[in-house]
């Protein structure tokens, strides 16, 4: 019986300690399965990449979060600057907006102003990255040869990127004077009559798609020559020693080496191009009358030059703008991984 029993107590005993040492386990495994335990396990991993990200999520959610959460709550309401809370000298008057749902997208949508700017955004998003990317690709295979002064004409080449924006625009702008620019001197010395670079709509598209293509050339150029470099020389030896022309070994080589790099200078951009307002506004204001006016710089005009100044539809504008690149950007990135590419 003292035998029995004291077998009993053992394997009670160890039946314990086998339950005790797979509860726990059983309790980590889903722990670990969970969202709240992956998380916790990340955390304690990868504290230091959190410690150190930490501010500039904090920034970014001050300087972009926080704005664009206001701006999608405004489009949301009839703010303008007769209704929005202000202060007059010692006098506070608060806000008197009411929220009206979708009314403002409804109005700018069912408005024809909206088609006829995004019509032109496109039509000029299009032209300046296809010619950007054209020259910079051209440019770009030129400075990856081997000659003398290359050095030079690659600093010549980057200069523009080196110069403010605004200056780059403002010049233009003087060469583009219809009486006094330099352009139509030259052209009056060939005895050509003067161009209305600036008066004329035909003309003053022309104009901004040649002052933004000659503001993005050296980043493209920088890009797609980084991307040139990238491409192993054997390559071109090996297809020269087989008869490759100077065209096939571009078509076959070149352009696949770069497709990489390619596809996200040309999304770059397209985004900066969509939303590039130094040029349009200080070019031509958007005119003559409001020909080269597009989305970005009529939803400027919206809030700070008509009158009454619309904030509500001002933000509007900007949800739309926004709404508009993202669904290009998930187009573009769908294309992409059809393509095999990843991104």
């Amino acid at each position: 019986m003292a035998a029995d029993t004291s077998r009993s107590v053992a394997k009670a005993a160890d039946g314990e300690t086998t339950l005790a040492a797979r509860g726990p386990s059983r309790t980590t495994a889903k722990n670990a399965g969970s969202p709240r335990g992956g998380l916790r396990r990340a955390l304690a991993t990868h504290w230091y990449a959190w410690a150190m990200i930490a501010p500039v999520v904090l920034v970014l959610g001050v300087i972009v979060g926080w704005p664009l959460v206001r701006g999608v709550y405004l489009s949301l309401t009839d703010a303008n600057e007769r209704n929005v809370a202000r202060t007059i000298g010692v006098r506070h008057i608060d806000a008197t907006y009411e929220f009206v749902g979708l009314d403002n997208y409804t109005a700018v949508l069912g408005d024809p102003v909206f088609w006829q700017r995004l019509v032109w955004t496109v039509v000029w998003t299009v032209a300046c990255v296809s010619v950007t990317f054209v020259l910079g690709l051209t440019l770009a295979t030129m400075l990856n040869r081997q000659f003398r002064g290359r050095a030079a004409y690659r600093m010549a080449l980057i200069l523009p990127w080196a110069v403010p924006g605004f200056v780059s625009v403002f010049a233009w702008r003087f060469l583009f004077n219809r009486d006094n620019g330099i352009l139509n001197k030259v052209l009056d010395g060939g005895g050509i009559s003067a161009i209305p670079w600036l008066d004329d709509p035909t003309w003053a598209k022309f104009s901004v798609i040649a002052v933004n293509v000659w503001l993005g050339i050296p980043f493209m150029m920088v890009a797609l020559l980084g991307g040139l470099q990238s491409i192993p020389g054997e390559l071109y030896e090996a297809a020269e020693m087989d008869g490759a022309g100077p065209w096939q070994r571009f078509r076959h080589i070149t352009l696949p080496g770069l497709r990489a790099v390619s596809m996200t200078v040309i999304l770059l951009s397209t985004i900066w191009t969509f939303n590039m307002f130094p040029v349009i506004f200080l070019l031509t204001r958007g005119g003559p009358g409001d020909s080269t006016e597009i989305l970005v710089t009529q939803a400027f005009r919206e809030a700070f030059i008509a009158s009454p100044r619309d904030f509500a539809g001002s933000a509007t504008w900007g949800v739309l703008i926004l709404g508009l690149l993202m669904i290009f950007a998930l187009v573009y990135r769908r294309s992409l991984r059809k393509q095999g590419e990843v991104w």
